[in-house]
Formats: C-alpha cells, sequence, structure tokens
C-alpha cells in the first residue's frame, strides 16, 4: 500500500519508499474486515523512537476508496500515538505533507515549522499527549520493512 500511494500515486519516491527506520519501526495496519477476500489492508502507519522518549509517525497511507470520511486515518493517528505513549512516548513528531496540515490541527497536533522535503511542502508537526491516553498495546521487537 505505501508502494502504491506515495510512489506510484503521489510520485514522492522512484520504485520503494523504504528507508533505514524501517527495520526498527513498528508498522501499524488498518484492516477492513469482510471484504470479498475477507479481510483487506485499507490503511497504514509506522511508529518508531528516534531516541529515548522521542518517536515519529511517519507514511500514513490510507486507500483512495477510504480518504473521504478521514475515519481511517484518525483511527490510524490515534493508534499510533497511543501505542507509542504506552511505550514511554513523551513527544511524538511527524513530518506532516502541507495539505494534511488541517486534518492533524483538527485532532490535537500544532505545527512547528515548515519544512521542505522532496520537493514538497510539509510541516514538523507534534501531538498533544495530554489527548492521546497510553495505550496498552504490547510491545514487540521490530520486524523486518514493509512496503
Amino acid at each position: 500500500m505505501r508502494r502504491a500511494i506515495f510512489c506510484d500515486e503521489q510520485g514522492l519516491f522512484r520504485g520503494t519508499d523504504e528507508d533505514a527506520w524501517d527495520a526498527s519501526a513498528s508498522p501499524i495496519v488498518a484492516v477492513q474486515r469482510g471484504a470479498r477476500e475477507g479481510e483487506e489492508v485499507v490503511g497504514v502507519v509506522r511508529i518508531y523512537e528516534v531516541e529515548p522518549g522521542v518517536w515519529h509517525g511517519g507514511r500514513l497511507g490510507v486507500a483512495r476508496a477510504h480518504r473521504k470520511q478521514g475515519v481511517v486515518g484518525r483511527g490510524l493517528v490515534h493508534k499510533a500515538v497511543t501505542t507509542a505513549h504506552g511505550w514511554g512516548c513523551r513527544r511524538f513528531l511527524a513530518l506532516v505533507q502541507a495539505a494534511n496540515v488541517p486534518f492533524f490541527e483538527s485532532i490535537h497536533w500544532r505545527s512547528l515549522e515548515e519544512r521542505t522535503h522532496r520537493d514538497h511542502p510539509h510541516h514538523l508537526m507534534e501531538a498533544d499527549l495530554a489527548s492521546y491516553p497510553p495505550g496498552d498495546e504490547p510491545r514487540r521487537p521490530p520486524g523486518p520493512g514493509f512496503g
């Protein structure tokens, strides 16, 4: 799904969007049950710790058919931040495409600064952890990259 969104659809990457963070990231996947083949992946995000207590979310992607209402994206962001918060996160950041800043602001994030990433406007944003109580998701060792 990441390849379809970030490489094919948006053209931000050529071939793959995988990077060094994938090796240590914890992927979170949104699945729609009851699809034709039983389950369908409708969204993805990854979280990773860059230094003790400082976590980043990234590569948030939602299948085109599930973007309009924001339900999948909102759920993925909530799960990402509450999971990291439960694992000791004291600060949660993400580099967000400029077009998505209003969505993130509506769910208790604030822009820290504007940046250009891969020739596209982005904002470095921070989640208000008071709005995301720590989750109780068990922490598993990171797995292999995904794409």
